[in-house]
């Protein structure tokens, strides 16, 4: 099953691990929409520099360090998805308490790699 994901911290940069996952989901056939600091496209995909009310997000990529994601706790809550995946770098254990208690999934997990693997 494909999954709609929003890759929070998207960059236009292609050495960054939040582009390359950008393509890698494309490829893969998921429905992509990007929230960067910068708007611009990648691969297709508008990745926008204003919240937008999305709907139907399966998972949330963070590409965004802890100490940067604290402003965006309620909007992603908000989103109510499936699962938020904190990419290496991006581990919040404050996060993670507000999403237990929101009771939506999250994993440690790196998104290049569950593509790679067929653990997405």
């Amino acid at each position: 099953m494909k999954k709609k994901t929003l890759v929070f911290g998207a960059s236009l940069n292609p050495s960054r691990y939040s582009n390359t996952a950008v393509h890698r989901l494309i490829a893969h056939g998921h429905e992509v929409v990007a929230f960067g600091l910068r708007e611009g496209e990648v691969a297709g995909v508008k990745i926008d520099a204003e919240l937008k009310p999305y709907h139907g997000i399966d998972t949330v990529t963070l590409y965004m360090n802890a100490t940067r994601q604290e402003p965006f706790y309620d909007y992603l809550i908000s989103l109510k998805p499936n699962r938020v995946i904190f990419n290496p770098g991006t581990e919040n254990p404050e996060f993670f308490d507000l999403l237990n208690q929101e009771q939506i999934e999250f994993e440690a997990a790196c998104t290049l790699v569950l593509l790679g693997t067929n653990q997405y």
